[in-house]
């Protein structure tokens, strides 16, 4: 059996928190604490669409609730998101340590989800403010598929003496992801080691490409046109001797090239000039 810790109020646990924080930041380290007030834990796409994505799994709806209350109550001290890692300290009877650890989207699957995204998304910063098409929306958010993980892509540990599967400080620090992303979405990326900016690489690829001049040097000069061909630029543009029948623009321009295979072959035929 375990020897439990007795219940501490949360007024006293917010004493002891400050005095945490007090003690870290002497020893040079600031804790970065976050909360939630009453209503909804997270008030953005990014931070409700992770709380959302939690609560959605039945392997995690019975634990999760003592977390919403410990992260309301200010329980949740310090929370530091890594890439494929969130390190949390939460004040309960004691002040416990936690390590979630997240798997790192595969490539497949991220490739799957850009190339569904990209031509929809057309900044970063609508990206991570949420500002997203309701296709978008249920395509990042999409069980399994999407960004967000599955109970299987997560693990996690805590220094409490609670046996069960997830305790409730483990569930404040998953609560507290979904609350720190309201603020800092981008972290979201960086945890699931992907780079948001693959989602908006190809947001012109389907537009008209851009039409190309010629090479450089590949060019003919104009003025150079009559000595190389030996024939009048006048009659190759359409504008034909005033003293013939007038032709239409077309049929001089087909003329004018039927006279330059015409000279060109002649001259090929005689041989260089001696």
């Amino acid at each position: 059996m375990f020897d439990w810790n007795p219940y501490v109020p949360v007024a006293k646990r917010r004493k002891r928190a400050a005095r945490a924080a007090a003690l870290s930041k002497a020893a040079g380290k600031t804790l970065t604490p976050v909360t939630a007030g009453r209503g909804l834990i997270a008030k953005t796409f990014w931070g409700k669409a992770w709380c959302q994505n939690l609560e959605r799994y039945s392997d995690y709806s019975n634990r999760l609730p003592r977390g919403r209350t410990y992260l309301r109550n200010g329980s949740v001290i310090h929370l530091e998101i890594l890439t494929g890692e969130v390190k949390a300290q939460v004040m309960g009877s004691d002040l416990y340590h936690i390590k979630v650890r997240i798997s790192e989207v595969r490539t497949p699957h991220w490739q799957s989800i850009a190339r569904d995204c990209a031509r929809s998304i057309d900044s970063l910063v609508e990206l991570l403010q949420g500002q997203l098409s309701t296709f978008v929306m249920e395509r990042i958010t999409r069980s399994g598929t999407g960004l967000f993980p599955s109970p299987r892509e997560i693990t996690f540990t805590c220094s409490c003496p609670d046996s069960a599967a997830m305790c409730k400080h483990v569930a404040a620090t998953l609560y507290g992801i979904g609350t720190r992303l309201d603020t800092e979405p981008e972290l979201l990326f960086g945890l699931r080691n992907v780079d948001a900016k693959e989602l908006i690489a190809d947001a012109d690829a389907g537009a008209l490409p851009v039409e190309k001049g010629p090479a450089a040097g590949r060019v003919l000069d104009s003025s150079n046109l009559a000595d190389v061909f030996g024939i009048d630029l006048a009659m190759v543009s359409g504008s034909p001797n005033p003293r013939r029948t007038a032709k239409s623009p077309k049929k001089v321009a087909k003329s004018g090239v039927r006279n330059v295979a015409r000279k060109t072959a002649t001259r090929l035929s005689k041989g260089p000039a001696r």
